[in-house]
């Protein structure tokens, strides 16, 4: 055997061993955290909670990574089927890693401080739309999420007399293949506060209608929600990020919530819509095109990269203008 065959086998050698270790320390570091929210919890996060029916917790090795986690077929198809639909939603790349939370149709990234998801990302289309009489809002109640731990969760007593309505980032008209899914986008990790009249229940409605409308013109679309804490010029000249929080975990009440879209045309285009509206009353007569911003900007100030998989020379229209 020559030298250069000896040599190029020890290095394929140490890779494998390598990476098996990185492999095996992910996985300790994940049980190791697990275990501690266990016991820091007390018995009763395992006497009152069915664990099985928890939102799993994809972990990926980068960004960028949407493949399919690799499950045990022993656990049942019930979670590969969610580890697939999750490899779908999030084609084309997350925004972050801190704190992934999988459901059955929608992925979050949770922001354990504010009590309120960093962001929130769905996968819609025409099918996944239509209208289903057995799948009723009526029977969802707004719960607390027990996949978090006690110490970072939002509770419904912390919205109680705010004045905030429980406001979906992950809209309950976008999921109605199955009352599961619908149940599950009452999961406070799925709601920030929001202002009700002129807000939640008038503008931002609207600009949830537009995107489901949107399933009409692509075959695809990718949609990702979240909140925004925006700096404002006070009377001493100086720029402050001020914003309030509610009930005692201290929820923070976000001052802006930003969508990016994109839409997928039947011949593979791809087209990006970004908004960003205030969490104040807002005219209703106000049109849409009102809130749409670069995307960059929504970046820059969510300190987050969206649809990363996609080089923006590659989308033919930004905020419907073609792009040269």
């Amino acid at each position: 055997m020559g030298t250069v065959t000896r040599v190029i086998l020890k290095l394929s050698a140490a890779t494998t061993i390598g990476f098996s270790g990185w492999c095996l320390g992910r996985y300790s570091e994940q049980q190791r955290h697990l275990n501690a929210e266990i016991r820091d919890s007390g018995t009763n996060i395992i006497s009152n909670v069915n664990i099985k029916k928890m939102p799993g917790l994809p972990v990926f090795g980068t960004v960028s990574a949407a493949v399919p986690i690799q499950v045990d077929t022993n656990m049942g198809s019930k979670l590969s089927t969610t580890s697939t639909r999750v490899a779908e939603i999030m084609k084309f790349g997350f925004p972050g890693l801190d704190h992934v939370r999988s459901y059955e149709d929608f992925v979050l990234s949770y922001d354990r401080r504010n009590r309120v998801a960093h962001w929130v990302f769905e996968h819609l289309n025409k099918d996944k739309l239509q209208p289903n009489n057995e799948i009723s809002r009526s029977k969802c109640e707004f719960k607390p999420d027990p996949s978090i731990h006690p110490f970072f969760r939002s509770e419904n007593s912390d919205y109680k007399g705010s004045g905030y309505d429980r406001g979906h980032l992950a809209a309950a008209g976008n999921h109605k293949c199955a009352q599961s899914h619908v149940d599950q986008t009452f999961f406070l990790t799925n709601m920030a506060p929001q202002v009700g009249v002129g807000f939640n229940r008038d503008s931002w409605n609207r600009l949830e209608k537009h995107v489901r409308h949107l399933t009409k013109v692509y075959k695809d679309v990718y949609v990702c929600t979240g909140p925004l804490y925006l700096p404002k010029v006070e009377a001493n000249g100086k720029k402050y990020v001020r914003y309030e929080v509610i009930g005692t975990n201290h929820v923070a009440v976000p001052t802006h919530f930003y969508k990016i879209v994109v839409g997928e045309t039947h011949d593979s285009k791809l087209e990006m819509e970004a908004f960003v509206m205030p969490n104040v009353p807002i005219d209703d007569n106000a049109p849409l095109t009102n809130f749409q911003v670069p995307p960059e900007s929504i970046e820059r100030a969510a300190g987050l990269l969206f649809f990363d998989k996609i080089a923006r020379d590659k989308l033919n229209k930004i905020n419907g203008k073609i792009i040269k």
